[in-house]
């Protein structure tokens, strides 16, 4: 009990107020970077969360963008929609690119209130003050091809024609990036890896001349494709060490998405000093890694490179919960699903939150008694796009010293399924809460 008293002691209540975060607030104090994460991909509460502290980073702070779990060209329609540059109507519709399972991580109700708040926010800046929504992740091999093809189409129609002839390489894989991996990996067929990396330099050689013509949109619009292009390069390397093992491809994932969070900040920083960046994660990519079981199999992470780069400039905030539903499949590419969220496990840091009797609130480093408390390692829980409770202690929970892993946690004892924006059957048919711990 005396643990519980003095982690409450240190905690901060949050109850829905407009000063929940001020701590917080103080605590950022002119950090260029705040890494906002979550225990799962499916939790209303930490989307709702993470919109909030975003909103004051925005107006109080001055952030200028929001960088997420997302595939860069998805992301970048979003980006076009808040900025008063799209044909869309909506935020739905604005939403509309994430197709890719799983769509609900992005489309869903929670997403969609926040792009419409920051096309509203927009529409008084100029253009060059504009907050922007962009994607880091590597997935979307394909669509980023016929984004740079689409961009050279208007910019230089013969570099089109080369980088056409380059991207032809990956045609008779099809849509089958695995096989591709597979084949490629294994010395079974030539790789595209020498086609891509051209096609990057070669782009990156005309800069100069594509930059001449149209100021800021022009030089947005060649660091979207010049992204794009470096996409397909690291996505073709991605694919190649599938077969290698976990660590080669999360290593180069993570690496990936660390370097496009720089080379947004050196974009951004073209236009103003000092740019200020959001970004939204799961608690394994955004958590230090070298304070986790991950760093003992050699793995890396967002959270630790950046901290690596860019030390006190940057704060990292976990999210943790107890019970409750989440939005989830029960395999890749499966339907998506309401599940039921099990208690956490006795020796996990969530059962700890869960004793403090609080239902949801902040807990930050400052108190040393709650600080030593939670030194000691214990299991964390990281429920991703898919959640299998009947195997929930391998599948879902890792060790990890969260003090050193976070700056910050937030913890929502009870957490609810983030709403999809195309609910199917299997998602609005929520499962009967399950017997824990028997099962039967």
């Amino acid at each position: 009990m005396i643990t519980h008293e003095a982690i409450e002691q240190g905690a901060h209540r949050l109850e829905g107020t407009e000063r929940d975060y001020d701590v917080l607030m103080d605590r950022i104090g002119n950090a260029r970077l705040v890494l906002l994460g979550e225990a799962s991909h499916g939790s209303h509460e930490f989307y709702q969360e993470r919109a909030r502290i975003t909103k004051r980073l925005v107006m109080e702070k001055g952030f200028t963008a929001v960088a997420a779990e997302a595939d860069w060209p998805d992301a970048y329609r979003v980006h076009r929609y808040v900025s008063g540059r799209s044909k869309d109507h909506s935020a739905a519709e604005a939403l509309g690119d994430f197709k890719r399972f799983p769509a609900w991580m992005w489309r869903n109700r929670d997403v969609e209130q926040f792009v419409s708040w920051l096309r509203a926010v927009n529409e008084s800046r100029p253009e060059g003050e504009k907050i922007g929504f962009y994607g880091l992740d590597l997935y979307s091999l394909h669509a980023s091809m016929e984004a740079v093809l689409g961009y050279l189409d208007q910019a230089d129609s013969e570099a089109a024609a080369r980088a056409r002839l380059r991207y032809a390489c990956f045609d008779h894989f099809g849509e089958d990036l695995q096989q591709y991996g597979y084949a490629a990996g294994f010395g079974l067929e030539r790789g595209c890896e020498h086609e891509v990396i051209a096609q990057l330099t070669d782009l990156r050689r005309h800069a100069e001349e594509y930059l001449r013509r149209d100021g800021f949109v022009a030089e947005d619009a060649f660091f979207y494709a010049e992204q794009n292009a470096r996409l397909v390069a690291n996505a073709e390397r991605y694919y190649r060490t599938m077969f290698s093992g976990r660590v080669a491809s999360w290593n180069l994932r993570d690496t990936h998405m660390a370097e496009t969070l720089d080379a947004l900040m050196a974009h951004l920083g073209r236009r103003h000093s000092g740019q200020k960046v959001v970004v939204w994660e799961h608690n394994s990519h955004l958590g230090d890694a070298r304070a986790t079981q991950m760093s003992e199999a050699g793995e890396i992470n967002v959270g630790q490179l950046v901290r690596e780069r860019y030390g006190r400039d940057a704060v990292l905030i976990g999210f943790t919960t107890y019970d409750g539903t989440v939005t989830a499949a029960s395999a890749w590419d499966g339907p998506t699903e309401r599940k039921t969220v099990r208690p956490a496990l006795p020796e996990s840091y969530e059962a700890l939150l869960h004793e403090v009797g609080l239902p949801r609130f902040l807990l930050m480093w400052d108190d040393a008694r709650a600080r030593d408390l939670l030194k000691t390692r214990r299991l964390e829980r990281a429920i991703g796009v898919i959640y299998l409770p009947h195997t929930e202690r391998m599948s879902h929970y890792f060790y990890a010293t969260v003090p050193d892993q976070f700056d910050a946690i937030i913890h929502c004892d009870r957490t609810h399924a983030v709403e999809p924006l195309d609910a199917s059957t299997s998602w609005v048919d929520e499962e009967p809460p399950e017997t824990y711990p028997t099962g039967i």
